[in-house]
């Protein structure tokens, strides 16, 4: 491995702002690559080529910049990784009085350089896995290059697969690395990639007995990190099982469950949605009128449409519906009381209730 310019660009800048002297990063060739002063980036240095091919310091005195081109009093030191000397990395001044400075910012700059390495790796990686997941979407038969990258990542074609989406905020690398570490110790044959600024898309191998509460559970968790992380609400839909020929179809069932998921403020399985996929049936001309013809006058006023909302979510607790508003439960009766008195149903009949359900159901889904 050999340090980069833009790398080495990068060091300088971090070191400027913890080191006042002049500070050179030389190439294993005795290049200039970057430095606190631009006039010398490009030059030859000697002293810094003895450091790289000796691997060791190099104290550069005031004597040495007569004989040795250049070169300016100081130390020159070698930086390594894996064992290898990958650059040098050079302090002027008093060699006595610089020394120990220069052993602080050369491990400093070592360890600098370890995590731009992983760094790249994991987005090497990252982007990859996203290249790979969009072919498995998109293509109608596996192609050779598509097998060939399969077996690089240790992906089993011949197993179930699931997909989960899972979507909240705009997380940092760091998150993802934590979440995607998280979710590998219990499934570490899953496919956990950044899909998007704001999704997560989990390809989970299901196992030969898969205990759905066990994956919810894993779920929840991710979500609840997430929601530490950010705080915007953090949904997941979860798709079926389904050979890895067909996962497409089971990206599309994550995909509708991630819409409920929103709405409900929990996670979803597509399989659950019941009720919802005999709605979709319904023609988009009925869905836009019918709320209009249920709800009515009710729909001009917001804070009742919040309340309704609000009251199906809790599945028409009082209790738990005015916790949730923060109003008083003399209140929320009162608003429930104005919405019978709007809509012409009642919420001590099934039907109604079931009526206006479908009316918010179609509202949210088509209407703007």
């Amino acid at each position: 491995m050999f340090l980069q310019p833009l790398l080495a660009k990068k060091i300088i800048a971090e070191v400027k702002k913890m080191y006042e002297r002049e500070v050179i990063i030389v190439n294993t060739d005795g290049l200039i690559m970057a430095g606190t002063n631009d006039e010398r980036v490009g030059q030859f240095h000697e002293g810094a080529l003895i450091c790289a091919k000796e691997r060791r310091s190099v104290i550069i005195t005031k004597e040495d910049e007569t004989r040795l081109k250049g070169v300016k009093a100081g130390i020159n030191l070698p930086l390594f990784f894996d064992h290898d000397v990958i650059a040098v990395f050079g302090l002027t001044g008093e060699p006595a009085e610089i020394q120990p400075f220069g052993e602080l910012l050369r491990k400093m700059t070592e360890l600098f350089i370890k995590e731009s390495r992983h760094l790249e790796q994991s987005q090497w990686r990252e982007r990859m896995l996203e290249s790979f997941m969009i072919d498995w979407l998109q293509l109608k038969e596996w192609s050779p290059s598509f097998l060939e990258k399969a077996q690089l990542l240790g992906v089993d074609l011949s197993s179930r697969r699931q997909m989960i989406l899972i979507q909240g905020y705009e997380w940092s690398p760091h998150d993802i690395e934590q979440m995607a570490r998280s979710w590998k110790s219990s499934y570490p044959a899953d496919l956990f990639i950044r899909w998007g600024n704001e999704r997560i898309l989990i390809n989970h191998e299901v196992p030969q007995h898969e205990q759905r509460d066990r994956l919810l559970r894993k779920i929840l968790h991710i979500c609840s990190f997430a929601n530490t992380a950010s705080s915007q609400y953090t949904a997941a839909g979860a798709g079926r099982a389904v050979a890895s020929s067909s996962l497409t179809d089971s990206y599309e069932q994550a995909e509708k469950a991630l819409a409920v998921s929103l709405k409900r403020k929990t996670p979803i399985f597509e399989e659950d949605l019941k009720l919802d996929m005999c709605l979709t049936e319904i023609s988009p001309g009925t869905r836009n009128e019918f709320p209009q013809r249920v709800l009515g006058e009710a729909l001009e006023h917001q804070e009742l449409m919040n309340t309704l909302r609000t009251f199906f979510h809790h599945d028409l607790s009082l209790k738990q519906t005015a916790e949730d508003m923060h109003i008083h439960i003399n209140t929320l009766r009162y608003r429930l009381a104005k919405a019978e008195q709007l809509t012409g149903l009642r919420f001590d009949r099934t039907e109604d209730i079931v009526t206006m359900y479908v009316a918010l159901y179609f509202l949210d889904q088509d209407t703007k």
